[in-house]
């Protein structure tokens, strides 16, 4: 469970030059919930998906390195999202019009695992959060968002005396909400500026937005996977540990087998 959990609460990223295949996947209960997309260029060939042609031919190209394709976060919403895993060939077709035709591009894709179940609850501006799992059952927190989203928050009406509806949302809301809540049966957190800080311009009337599951356990290893997608210089998702990782593995190869 724990190494289910640590699955869960990660940021994945992943990512493919043209010509190679992209691949995501998530653990078993959980499905794939796209977080944001890149396709395109904005760093140098030989910092990353280094050109297929001859030097001689790439130096007559001149190399547009401000390139982007506007339809890729819906490209992977409609080839990846709420399944178990997803793998494509990429390349500029797939994405229509090519804004930068003899440029070599790449996608990058960050997305998490999102558990079959799950429950969500909101509090208003200075409410009382609760949440509370089944006798033998904890909590284990997905997301928590506290701010103010355009299109969330329909319980909290929007009351802001003029203010432009933008998006704000506190940086350590789920780094909190893990701290409170996770691995416990039941847990109260108020949705005040007081514990949560103020992401919002004065007069914006927030709310606390908090996805959690309940599994049963009985114990529950301490995880921190709380921290935006890290990259290191191969582009791969860091911060998950190598026993923990381990962990994940072993308990992957037994639910497969079973």
């Amino acid at each position: 469970f724990a190494g289910y959990i640590s699955q869960v609460l990660k940021n994945y990223t992943d990512h493919a030059c043209d010509g190679e295949y992209v691949s995501l996947r998530c653990p078993h209960r959980t499905t794939i919930s796209i977080q944001s997309s890149f396709y395109g260029r904005i760093v140098p060939s030989h910092q990353m998906c280094p050109s297929r042609y001859p030097q001689s031919y790439a130096t007559l190209i001149k190399e547009d390195v401000a390139c982007s394709v506007g339809t890729s976060l819906q490209k992977m919403l409609d080839e990846c999202q709420d399944r178990r895993s997803c793998q494509f060939l990429v390349n500029s077709r797939l994405f229509g019009a090519d804004p930068c035709p003899g440029t070599g591009k790449y996608l990058i894709v960050w997305y998490k695992c999102r558990p079959n179940e799950y429950k969500s609850k909101v509090a208003c501006e200075d409410d009382k959060l609760r949440l509370s799992c089944k006798k033998s059952m904890v909590i284990a927190i997905y997301s928590a968002i506290f701010g103010r989203t355009q299109g969330g928050g329909l319980e909290c009406p929007y009351q802001n005396l003029g203010m432009p509806m933008i998006d704000c949302q506190s940086a350590t809301a789920l780094q909190l909400m893990i701290k409170r809540c996770h691995g416990k049966r039941s847990c109260s957190i108020y949705a005040s500026t007081y514990e949560f800080g103020d992401p919002c311009y004065p007069g914006i009337r927030k709310h606390l937005n908090v996805i959690y599951t309940c599994d049963n356990t009985p114990f529950l290893l301490p995880v921190d996977e709380t921290q935006p997608p890290a990259l290191n210089s191969s582009m791969e998702p860091v911060g998950v540990s190598t026993e923990m990782a381990l962990l994940s593995n072993i308990l992957a190869a037994y639910a497969f087998v079973t």
